[in-house]
């Protein structure tokens, strides 16, 4: 399990991508038209200008929602393991919890947290 299996999975990875794109191209048929070229947005063709200025709140929740989401990633490994590392296991979430939780309360003091 070295270098050889990496290059041997990129390979594999290239021939089965290279090989379901050349069967699509032979299976089915080219077909060009208008509407096959124009942007989808749920079926309604837009009215007046498209690029409109969203609020940065948004971004700010999506941002923190994503914070908060990635949490659970460091959360799985650290349940995995709790047991055989014993209190230092213990120490270690409580602190990482109390950095998550202070960077809750900056957003939540900030206003990012409230949608309107």
């Amino acid at each position: 399990m070295g270098a050889s299996s990496l290059i041997v999975l990129m390979i594999a990875a290239v021939a089965f991508s290279g090989i379901a794109i050349l069967i699509s191209k032979f299976v089915l048929k080219a077909t060009t038209n208008k509407q096959k070229g124009e942007p989808y947005e749920c079926g309604i063709p837009t009215k007046g200008p498209s690029w409109v200025q969203f609020n940065v709140g948004y971004y700010l929740f999506a941002l923190i929602f994503l914070i908060f989401d990635v949490e659970l990633i460091f959360l799985f490994p650290w349940a995995v393991v709790v047991k055989q590392v014993g209190w230092l296991a213990l120490v270690e979430i409580v602190v990482f919890f109390f950095i998550l939780f202070m960077g809750f309360l900056y957003a939540h003091k900030k206003g990012a947290l409230k949608w309107m």
